[in-house]
């Protein structure tokens, strides 16, 4: 019979083993209890899935004819018949590809991996949001790069800040999510976009923008991408890459998103993704083209934000109503996320456990930070549950808080 004792010590390697687990991956699996409502994971809502409009788009990558290329072995670079359906979904948020090349991947977490494998050596610097998305801190951290954060304030990440910032080394990335940044919601503003930009063409260092939030806006007036811009700010174009998904506009479920970057860093891209996967799922990318040819996006994102609206003005609203001025945040144009600060210096990593037993969660605040981590903010996705029930996770929020301060 085997003990503890017995378990194999197994030689992982140093980034391995420092590698930490993912707080939100942690906590999706006590979310899947039954009596907790959970505002921690950033998943689209099940039930706007557009099923019928998938199946439609599976029966005809099946088709007689087609379903040779759904099920055979495919490019590296992705199926001819989605990267065509991408570029035009790119075109339309005013992205030209002249320059650059368009790589499919296996979700846009894929495509930080590939980037992390094509530019960063161990000791690398890489400049983030502060705070960042947490799953790219990983991925930086396994690749042995040390990440460097930029603060945010109203108009997004202080990015002039790079001209003052005591950095170890020159880096070698700039990553950043916008619009709506994970975990706090900011945008770039046009001034900062612009900045940025000369910047990476004075500097020569890749600017890498994620965009996996930017057709979720459901208020305000959309600001070009990063990646339009660059086609405007000379020598911009040469040091501007761009990543994106279908997880949040179409269905996570299927694995896609994309990689677009300058033509020569884009076939080196297709090198390291090559000796990764050999390619991406095949059948899922020909049932993607099938789906965005279409045309039933535009009205399935409408539905999604018009239910995204109401319930990030009922979580806003709770949130006001319950902790009033124990509570600061600001309410996002679009994405899915709510950050907030405790202002009596509440630590939500110590305030989880008590909100769980009370039957809601969140994401505390300080998993997405690479160091120095502030212990009174949190993180509310507002995108899986009813406005009743938001109201009604705000109101265990509170009781838990109020609790955890002995009221």
């Amino acid at each position: 019979m085997s003990s503890t004792a017995d378990t194999p010590r197994y030689p992982l390697s140093t980034r391995a083993a420092a590698l930490r687990s993912s707080d939100v991956r942690e906590l999706l699996k006590a979310a899947q209890q039954a009596h907790v409502i959970s505002l921690a994971g950033g998943l689209p809502a099940a039930e706007l899935f557009d099923t019928e409009g998938l199946r439609a788009a599976t029966q005809a990558a099946l088709a007689e004819g087609a379903g040779v290329a759904a099920l055979q072995y495919g490019l590296t670079e992705g199926q001819p018949a989605l990267r065509a359906a991408l570029r035009t979904h790119e075109a339309g948020r005013g992205i030209d590809m002249a320059g650059r090349e368009l790589l499919v991947t296996t979700g846009s977490q894929q495509a930080l991996d590939i980037v992390a494998r094509l530019l960063l050596d161990e000791g690398d610097v890489v400049v983030v949001q502060r705070p960042s998305y947490l799953a790219a801190l990983q991925t930086f951290t396994l690749a042995g790069a040390r990440c460097v954060g930029l603060d945010e304030d109203a108009e997004g990440a202080r990015v002039e800040d790079l001209e003052t910032l005591a950095l170890p080394a020159r880096p070698k990335l700039v990553y950043l999510v916008s619009p709506f940044a994970n975990p706090s919601g900011a945008s770039l503003s046009l001034r900062r976009r612009q900045w940025l930009l000369a910047w990476a063409a004075r500097h020569q260092v890749l600017v890498l923008e994620d965009d996996p939030y930017g057709v979720l806006r459901t208020e305000g007036q959309e600001l070009p991408s990063l990646t339009a811009l660059a086609q405007e700010v000379p020598g911009a174009r040469a040091w501007c890459g761009r990543t994106s998904t279908l997880s949040k506009a179409v269905a996570p479920g299927l694995r896609l998103g994309w990689l677009v970057l300058p033509r020569p860093l884009a076939e080196a891209a297709a090198r390291v993704k090559q000796a990764m996967d050999l390619h991406t799922s095949s059948f899922a990318q020909e049932v993607a083209a099938r789906y965005l040819e279409s045309g039933r996006l535009p009205a399935h994102l409408a539905r999604v934000r018009e239910a995204y609206r109401e319930r990030r003005r009922a979580l806003c609203r709770a949130l006001t109503d319950a902790f009033g001025a124990a509570l600061e945040f600001d309410e996002p144009e679009g994405g899915m996320f709510v950050w907030a600060r405790f202002t009596d210096g509440t630590d939500t990593r110590a305030l989880l456990p008590r909100a769980l037993d009370a039957g809601m969660a969140f994401v505390p605040g300080d998993a997405f930070y690479a160091e120095g981590a502030p212990r009174d903010r949190l993180r509310l996705s507002f995108t899986t549950e009813s406005p009743e029930r938001l109201r009604e996770g705000v109101a265990r929020l509170h009781a838990a808080w109020r609790a955890a301060r002995g009221g």
